[in-house]
């Protein structure tokens, strides 16, 4: 019987993987109780399935599921969340940002009756402008918009209770953020403070881009407030439009006509567009998605098991 499942998705992290087995296999065998560690590759392009496949050689409680492609971390994590076999699953990245020795900290709290520990970075060490000012901003802005209250979104280092990690199996969601998730169904959560380290090798597979369609689809898969936020603008707008409409007739006929107001209306005009384009914006992403369900595709992939997959 295992006790601890640790997940860790990896992309593209040979020159991390050195130090992160270093750390992490001493914390793992000082828990003292069964334990396994499932690493998920994510379409490395590197050497990194290689040292993951040679480190599930030497050891037993090492797993190491290769992904067909590049399906992105939370699918990485999902995969294995479906070969976990822990009462108790603990997600990690595989860039060592999170430091492998918090585990037991996340243990000890899961003992003590919480079905999901959350963490938040404690003198979080990215760039100010580019990371920690518009982290708290999108944080602050998805509590509002879902309502969960989780203090840091971006933080993967986080303690699953089973039944949780068993419900998060039953939803079949093509794209989805696992942290809220868990968090939704969650009866006695908490969060607790974790140290935070800067990335010493290797690069971030987070760019603009991707911070993003992940933020879309936290706040799209969790609420339907941004659609009803549209509608209350759109609503707002007409009103507006309205009264500045009797407002330029009554004008009309009491100055006359003139031309002077040509630049401001075409402005009005600009920002209306603005408006409907961000509303259509908005509609296309919850269509999109029920566009990714209706398809009914795989979310990932898996090549390959190693070793061979014994079942849950």
């Amino acid at each position: 019987m295992i006790d601890v499942s640790i997940v860790i998705p990896v992309y593209n992290e040979e020159e991390s993987l050195p130090d992160l087995f270093g750390r992490l296999f001493p914390v793992v065998e000082a828990l003292d109780r069964p334990a396994e560690v499932i690493f998920v590759n994510d379409g490395s392009s590197d050497g990194s399935l290689r040292m993951l496949l040679e480190e599930a050689r030497r050891k037993d409680y090492v797993r190491v599921v290769d992904f067909n492609g590049n399906f992105g971390q939370h699918m990485a994590i999902m995969a294995g969340f479906s070969m976990a076999r822990g009462d108790k699953i603990i997600t990690l990245d595989a860039d060592l940002q999170n430091p492998p020795e918090e585990i037991p900290r996340i243990v000890a709290e899961m003992d003590r009756g919480h079905d999901m520990v959350g963490t938040y970075r404690a003198m979080r060490k990215d760039p100010a402008i580019t990371r920690k000012i518009p982290s708290k901003l999108v944080n602050w802005v998805t509590n509002r918009i879902t309502g969960l209250n989780i203090r840091d979104y971006g933080c993967m280092l986080r303690g699953y209770d089973r039944r949780i990690v068993d419900l998060i199996n039953m939803c079949k969601e093509t794209t989805t953020f696992l942290p809220a998730l868990g968090k939704r169904f969650a009866q006695n959560p908490v969060e607790i403070p974790v140290s935070h380290e800067e990335r010493h090798k290797g690069t971030s597979k987070y760019g603009l881009y991707q911070l993003i369609r992940l933020n879309f689809d936290l706040m799209t898969g969790f609420s339907m407030v941004p659609l009803q936020a549209v509608t209350i603008t759109g609503l707002l707008v007409s009103v507006g439009s309205l009264v500045f409409a009797l407002y330029l007739l009554i004008r009309r006929l009491l100055v006359g006509s003139e031309a002077e107001g040509l630049f401001t209306l075409m402005a009005i005009n600009f920002f209306l567009m603005g408006i409907l384009l961000f509303g259509v914006g908005i509609a296309g992403e919850y269509v999109g998605r029920i566009y990714l369900e209706v398809r009914q595709r795989p979310r990932y992939l898996i090549r390959a098991v190693y070793p061979e997959d014994p079942k849950p």
